[in-house]
């Protein structure tokens, strides 16, 4: 291994280490916990060796996102791939998003409710943000209907689990009505 490639897995290490930190700081604390100098002292690296990875929080967010993208997709297909037919599948699907929503909250936040200067909906978005989006539509397209574009009815189906993971996560839904909620989402809108 050369001396190039030494510095370049050990740079890839350091940012793996500032975004997990981040994580794990903005699970256990929320994400104004997260602070350059913070996450410099828990890593125990200097402000400007972090500055060297990342230009400042907003970036850190934006990586975050990336990264539970990826997870939240592989979760998704994890739990589809396991249903047979459009209802379970759909089910499965709506589940597997309301969970990964309530079990990684900062990551959550990351992706859709902090800025993280990623682009959304444009041909400069991420593939991990385009991946997460198709492993929605990978199992709401079969079910969109006649004449309904299948991307037009993922975003709303989305919209709608967005809502259900936000709202029961900030109290004003209560979660031991989520089941009957899925229901009558995959019954109504999905219509299967």
């Amino acid at each position: 291994m050369s001396v190039q490639e030494r510095k370049e897995r050990e740079r890839a290490g350091r940012e793996r280490l500032i975004v997990a930190t981040a994580r794990e700081l903005a699970e256990q604390q929320g994400w104004d916990a997260v602070t350059t100098r913070r996450l410099a002292e828990r890593i125990e690296y200097s402000q400007p060796v972090l500055y060297s990875h990342f230009r400042g929080k907003r970036e850190i967010i934006g990586a975050v996102a990336l990264e539970g993208a990826a997870e939240m997709a592989a979760a998704l297909r994890a739990a589809t791939s396991a249903a047979d037919g459009p209802r379970p599948r759909v089910t499965a699907l709506a589940h597997a998003y309301l969970d990964f929503a309530a079990g990684n909250p900062a990551v959550y936040d990351a992706m859709f409710q902090l800025d993280g200067g990623l682009a959304f909906a444009d041909e400069d978005t991420p593939e991990p943000l385009k991946d997460a989006f198709a492993a929605l539509l990978e199992s709401l397209g079969e079910v969109a209907g006649d004449g309904v574009h299948p991307g037009l009815f993922t975003e709303v189906f989305w919209a709608a689990l967005h809502g259900l993971a936000t709202l029961t996560r900030a109290g004003r839904l209560p979660p031991e009505d989520t089941e009957p909620r899925v229901e009558l989402l995959v019954e109504r809108l999905a219509r299967v």
